[in-house]
């Protein structure tokens, strides 16, 4: 396979590198173009990928192509892509670009192209991601197949109805942050508590991977393992009783469904 990417930015480069690590694609049947020469030319140096700077001679060489632009920029693009069809000819185009719809991406393109949407996340970078994927007018089983292999390379990948793909974008898209964020928090605590900060990250982070883990591997609903360890009157349930008392479960309810209408927000520009 052929692989294109138009847009080198963070979301862009932890694809690419997802499907390089696995062996999906070779680094030197790999094209990267950007917005900025100096982008391009150090993904190119750094994951020995061929750089070119225009985004119709990428899509002419690729099989597919990655779009990973920002939202606001992607519509330029596409319509550059237009302007020469031919180009587009046996090309599947994967946009990653929030909020956009597939009616939005189609439109400017000839009838025929092949077009999905996906929502990825950046733990792609380590193939620990988790992505969502649905299928545009044209797309077919093969192109259902191939963002499969390239998304799975990844980390995990599910196809939805396209009407939930704003939500995807609040929970697995966004949700990274979310997680960080926890993990800060976590260790923040334990330093409150005296615990060396070096020790009280690696203790949060162990954590936090090992109750991911947890929920994974056995199957088990988060409930039924919360209550596992939830001894009648001991620490976790005085701790359970104090996140919820300051609102943790409704305000990580409401941080997903911001980013779903943020999301939402985007493709209404």
């Amino acid at each position: 396979m052929k692989l294109g990417l138009i847009g080198c930015g963070k979301m862009g480069r932890a694809l690419l590198e997802g499907a390089l690590k696995a062996g999906i694609v070779k680094a030197s049947d790999v094209y990267v173009s950007s917005r900025t020469a100096e982008t391009r030319e150090v993904l190119s140096k750094e994951l020995g990928v061929n750089a070119i700077e225009s985004n119709v001679e990428l899509a002419q060489k690729s099989d597919a192509v990655y779009l990973c632009t920002k939202p606001n920029v992607l519509p330029i693009v596409l319509l550059e892509l237009a302007e020469s069809p031919e180009c587009l000819d046996g090309t599947l185009l994967i946009s990653a670009a929030a909020g956009l719809t597939l009616e939005q991406l189609e439109q400017p393109l000839p009838d025929s192209t092949h077009v999905i949407r996906c929502m990825p996340n950046t733990p792609a970078l380590i193939g620990k991601g988790a992505a969502a994927y649905t299928l545009g007018q044209n797309a077919d089983s093969i192109d259902a197949a191939t963002a499969c292999k390239l998304l799975g390379a990844a980390g995990s990948v599910i196809e939805v109805p396209e009407y939930l793909m704003n939500a995807v974008t609040g929970v697995s898209g966004s949700g990274p942050a979310y997680v960080y964020t926890f993990i800060e928090a976590l260790a923040d605590g334990g330093v409150l508590k005296g615990l060396p900060r070096a020790q009280a990250l690696e203790l949060a982070t162990q954590t936090v991977l090992g109750a991911a883990s947890m929920v994974a591997e056995t199957g088990l609903h988060p409930a039924i393992l919360r209550d596992m360890v939830t001894s009648p009157g001991g620490t976790t349930i005085t701790a359970v009783q104090s996140l919820e008392d300051n609102g943790f479960r409704s305000t990580t309810i409401a941080a997903v469904a911001a980013a779903a209408d943020k999301a939402e927000e985007l493709g209404r520009r």
